[in-house]
């Protein structure tokens, strides 16, 4: 039998916060004590702020319910160390407000961290950088958020006003069926009662929030994936333009080069190829270009507008300083 009242109370409690139902006979298998014990035991937790609820007779048990405030939680290690990566992140989305609240949860969750967990958490800040891809109005309210989470859950109707990626604006009457992140931005999958049929919402560009009551009935989602709907919706940047290049090295010396180019091999040679490439516009082209001219000789064979816009560059940087 187990005679630390104290640890044993915090088993109990970490048992517990997996939120299943415990019978009796369980917990007191788990903790070496006597169902007796673990009454008492739960009677501790009671009073110390934690909301269990107990079933009585043959197959009665114990669940930790919902309270009406946030009592201390137990974690075991990789818990600690998942909660602290998410608030490191967290902190860095695209949701107004958050960042500061992120941030004061972190530092008082890291204070608490024993070192071997602070080192591995520190190791993996360290080790990863992020890209600030959001610019100011694409921040989301957090309130726009907790609406559409509780809209979808209640199968309830929502109408915005919306702010399309041309400027033009029009008022939407959708049915929420899920929330998507992709990056830093959040989509809103939603069935649009006034063009009878499924759209996908950029949540930045949604306005004056507000659920209207009426409840709906859920639709199966296209493909029945929320996230390769969006994914197919917003789809890949458009390639527009392209142009072909006569490279005076052989193919597999630019491979690393054109590792991030949208680009087809037409002639692979032993010391020359030729290759297409694709870009949203003549500026991406010419830095393409010009990020090869570092490896290898590069001659644009069309189009003719990109041979003279590198032409300009390379005069431009072969000219003499003022």
């Amino acid at each position: 039998m187990r005679e630390d009242p104290t640890g044993r109370a915090l088993q109990l409690l970490s048992l517990l916060q997996t939120h299943r139902f415990w019978q009796a006979g369980e917990l007191a298998e788990r903790l070496e004590v006597t169902e007796r014990t673990v009454r008492r035991d739960v009677d501790r937790l009671r009073g110390l702020g934690y909301p269990v609820d107990a079933t009585t007779g043959k197959y009665g048990g114990y669940r930790l319910a919902t309270g009406a405030h946030l009592p201390p939680l137990i974690l075991d290690d990789d818990e600690a160390v998942a909660v602290t990566v998410g608030l490191r992140y967290a902190a860095e989305a695209a949701i107004d407000g958050i960042e500061e609240t992120s941030l004061r949860a972190l530092a008082k969750i890291e204070q608490l961290l024993p070192d071997r967990l602070r080192r591995r958490v520190s190791a993996l800040h360290s080790s990863v950088i992020s890209i600030r891809g959001a610019a100011d109005g694409d921040i989301i309210d957090p309130e726009a958020l907790s609406v559409l989470a509780a809209a979808r859950r209640d199968h309830e109707h929502v109408r915005f006003d919306y702010r399309r990626g041309d400027g033009e604006s029009s008022r939407r009457l959708v049915q929420p069926h899920q929330l998507v992140t992709a990056g830093r931005r959040w989509y809103l999958v939603a069935w649009d009662r006034h063009r009878e049929d499924w759209r996908t919402f950029r949540l930045d560009r949604l306005r004056q929030l507000r659920p209207v009551g009426g409840q709906f009935t859920p639709r199966e989602i296209p493909g029945g994936d929320a996230a390769s709907f969006v994914a197919d919706s917003i789809g890949p940047a458009p390639r527009r333009r392209e142009a072909k290049l006569a490279i005076r090295a052989g193919f597999a010396e630019l491979e690393e080069v054109l590792r991030f180019v949208d680009h087809t091999p037409i002639e692979r040679g032993a010391d020359s190829c030729l290759v297409l490439i694709r870009g949203e516009d003549l500026g991406r082209l010419a830095m393409t270009v010009a990020r090869l001219a570092l490896t290898a000789p590069v001659t644009v064979l069309e189009p003719p507008d990109l041979a003279e816009t590198v032409r300009r560059l390379a005069a431009h940087l072969a000219a003499s300083p003022p």
